[in-house]
C-alpha cells in the first residue's frame, strides 16, 4: 500500500518533469533564436540555483518535514513552466533559478520521503525493526519499491516524450508540453496534501534563531559524517561523475545526433526510446535485486548493490568512451549508443537509492542527499561554462575517465564497507520492539 501511494504521486511528478526533457533545448535554440552560449547560462542558472540551495532544501526538508518541501516544489517548479512561456532572457534565468530549486527538492526529498516512511512502518504497527528478519523485510520491500519507481520513470516518460512530441506537432509550438507540465504538478500538489502522511529528519523546535542554528548545525554533521565514512565520500563520488555526465548529455544528444544525422529529427520518439531503454534497465535491476541467491539480511543486500554500482559506472564508461570515437560515427551507432547509456541510468537510480536508504541514518538522509549534489553541479557548471558544445568528443571522453574512476572506488570502498555488517547496522538507527512476518512489508 505505502509503495502503490508512493508510485502514483512518482508518476504524475516525474511525467511533468519529462515532458520538458525532449523540447528544453530546442524550445531556448530554435524557437527563441538563442546562440548556444546563452543556452548554455540557461542551463547553468539551474545548475547553480540547484547546487547552491541543495544543502538547505535537505535541511529544511529534515527540520520541517518532508511532505511540505514536496508540495512545494509542485509550486515551484509549476511557476517555471509558467515563466518559460515568456522568450525574454531575465525572464527565463528567473525560470531556471525556479527549476533549479525544484530540480534539488526532486532528487532529494521524494526519495527521503520514502525511505523513512518504510523505516517508520515498524513504529507505526508496535512491531520492532531489532526483531529478527524485520529489518531485512523492511529493506527488500523498500529495494522493490525503487525498482518499480525506476520502471514506472521509464515508461512515464517514454509516454511523456509520445504526448510532448503530440503536443509540438499540432501547435507548432515548443511551449506546449510545458503548460501539460505545470498542470500536473498542480494535480500533484493536491494529491500529496491528501494522500502522504508527514514526516522528519529532526522536528523544528525553538524559535527562529534555534532553528537556523540547527539548520547549520545539521550541515556540518553531514559534513562530518562524509569526512569520517570514506563509503558515504564514494557515494557522493558516484553521484557526482554519473549524474553530472547524465546531465551534459541531456545538454548535448540533441546536437550531437543532429552532427551524426541529416534533416529534421523526430525528438520526441527519439526521447521515447531513451525512455523505454531506461525502463528496460529498470527491470534488469528488478529481476537481479529479486532473483539474486544472497542472504536474507541488509547486509548481503549492501554488498550486492555496491557491485551493480561498480558495474553499471563501468559500462557507462565504456559507452561514453565509444561515443567519443569522433565524428565518423554514425547516427544510428550513437542512437544505440545512448539508448545504452538510458538503460544504465534506468539501473542506477534504484541502486543508489537503495545504498544510501540502507547505509544513510534517516536523521540525516535528506540533507546528505542534497549536500551530494553540491560538487555534482559544480562539476556541471564548469562543464557547461567551458563551452561544452564546441567540444563534444571530449567532453565525452572526460566523462567516461570519471565514470571509470567511480566504477573503481564503488569497488575498492564501497564493496569493503558493505561487506563490514558492524558497521553498517551502526549506520541504520534501529526502531521500538516488536515483531511481525516478513509480509507485513510487503506493497
Amino acid at each position: 500500500m505505502l509503495g502503490m501511494k508512493y508510485l502514483g504521486i512518482y508518476a504524475v511528478v516525474m511525467g511533468s518533469d519529462w515532458l520538458q526533457g525532449p523540447y528544453v533545448y530546442s524550445l531556448y535554440r530554435d524557437q527563441y533564436q538563442f546562440t548556444e552560449r546563452q543556452v548554455a547560462i540557461l542551463f547553468v542558472t539551474g545548475f547553480i540555483a540547484a547546487g547552491t540551495s541543495g544543502p538547505f532544501v535537505g535541511v529544511w526538508a529534515d527540520q520541517y518535514g518532508r511532505k511540505k518541501l514536496c508540495r512545494i516544489f509542485c509550486l515551484t517548479y509549476a511557476a517555471s513552466c509558467l515563466v518559460i512561456q515568456q522568450s525574454f532572457f531575465p525572464i527565463l534565468l528567473v525560470g531556471r533559478l525556479l527549476g533549479g530549486i525544484s530540480t534539488a527538492i526532486l532528487f532529494s526529498v521524494f526519495e527521503s520521503w520514502l525511505v523513512a516512511a518504510y523505516q517508520g512502518l515498524p513504529a507505526m504497527l508496535a512491531f520492532s525493526a531489532s526483531a529478527p528478519g524485520v529489518k531485512a523485510a523492511v529493506a527488500r520491500a523498500l529495494s522493490r519499491t525503487m525498482g518499480r519507481a525506476s520502471l514506472v520513470n521509464g515508461i512515464v516518460a517514454a509516454v511523456a516524450g509520445i504526448v510532448a512530441n503530440w503536443i509540438v506537432g499540432h501547435t507548432d509550438s515548443f511551449r506546449g508540453p510545458f503548460m501539460l507540465s505545470g498542470v500536473l504538478l498542480i494535480v500533484a500538489y493536491f494529491i500529496i496534501g491528501s494522500k502522504w502522511e508527514e514526516n522528519y529528519g529532526t522536528p523544528a523546535a525553538g524559535g527562529t534563531a534555534a532553528v537556523a542554528a540547527g539548520e547549520f548545525a545539521k550541515l556540518r554533521q553531514a559534513i562530518g559524517i562524509i569526512r569520517r565514512e570514506p563509503a558515504f565520500m564514494v557515494l557522493g563520488l558516484t553521484q557526482t561523475c554519473f549524474e553530472g555526465s547524465m546531465y551534459l548529455f541531456v545538454f548535448l544528444w540533441v546536437p550531437s545526433l543532429q552532427d551524426a544525422g541529416s534533416g529534421s529529427l523526430p525528438l520526441g520518439y527519439i526521447f521515447s526510446s531513451f525512455m523505454i531503454s531506461m525502463m528496460l534497465g529498470s527491470i534488469v535491476y528488478t529481476t537481479i535485486a529479486t532473483t539474486a541467491k544472497v542472504a536474507p539480511d541488509t547486509d548481503t543486500l549492501v554488498v550486492l548493490h555496491a557491485k551493480l554500482a561498480a558495474l553499471v559506472c563501468g559500462v557507462a564508461a565504456l559507452l561514453f568512451a565509444y561515443s567519443a570515437t569522433g565524428s565518423t560515427m554514425s547516427a544510428e551507432n550513437r542512437f544505440w549508443a545512448f539508448c545504452a547509456f538510458e538503460a544504465c541510468v534506468g539501473m542506477y537510480y534504484p541502486i543508489m537509492g537503495m545504498l544510501r536508504g540502507t547505509l544513510v541514518a534517516n536523521e540525516v538522509r535528506a540533507t546528505l542527499s542534497s549536500l551530494f549534489r553540491v560538487p555534482l553541479n559544480i562539476f556541471v557548471t564548469v562543464a557547461l561554462l567551458t563551452g561544452v558544445s564546441s567540444a563534444r568528443h571530449l567532453v565525452f571522453a572526460g566523462c567516461s575517465v570519471l565514470l571509470a574512476v567511480a566504477s573503481i572506488a564503488c569497488a575498492v570502498v564501497l564493496i569493503k564497507r558493505a561487506e563490514e555488517p558492524s558497521a553498517a547496522a551502526a549506520a541504520q538507527p534501529e526502531v521500538e520492539n516488536g515483531e511481525r512476518s516478513h509480509s507485513s512489508y510487503e506493497d
